[in-house]
């Protein structure tokens, strides 16, 4: 718990932080994220050097409820940020961000 499994292999090799983002259709936080945060120059800025990754759970079925359950989500919006394979748990983030704090969340974690 708490390490990259083999579904994430292009993240190893590379030597690249990962940030794992869970999004739901029906979730109103995880579209605030989308339009407001992520698309924040400041943000899109820290985040260059990433490896991004989308969990889907829209459909909230047992796959969906799985991966949650593996990371420790009851639900989205969660973000996750991965270095070396390990998370980085003290700058897990659940719920929305606005972009200033979440660029200087995602710096810390490159």
């Amino acid at each position: 718990r708490g390490h990259l499994g083999p579904e994430f292999p292009a993240a190893r090799p590379a030597g690249k932080p990962l940030l794992f983002d869970f999004y739901a259709d029906w979730c109103v936080s995880c579209k605030e994220m989308e339009k407001y945060t992520f698309t924040d120059p400041a943000v899109r800025e820290a985040l260059a050097e990433f490896v991004l990754l989308k969990a889907d759970v829209t459909a909230n079925d047992e796959v969906d409820q799985a991966l949650m359950r593996r990371y420790g989500i009851i639900g989205p919006p969660g973000t996750l940020f991965f270095r070396d394979g390990a998370e980085l748990r003290g700058l897990r983030l659940i719920g929305f961000e606005s972009a200033e704090p979440f660029a200087a969340r995602v710096r810390q974690a490159q």
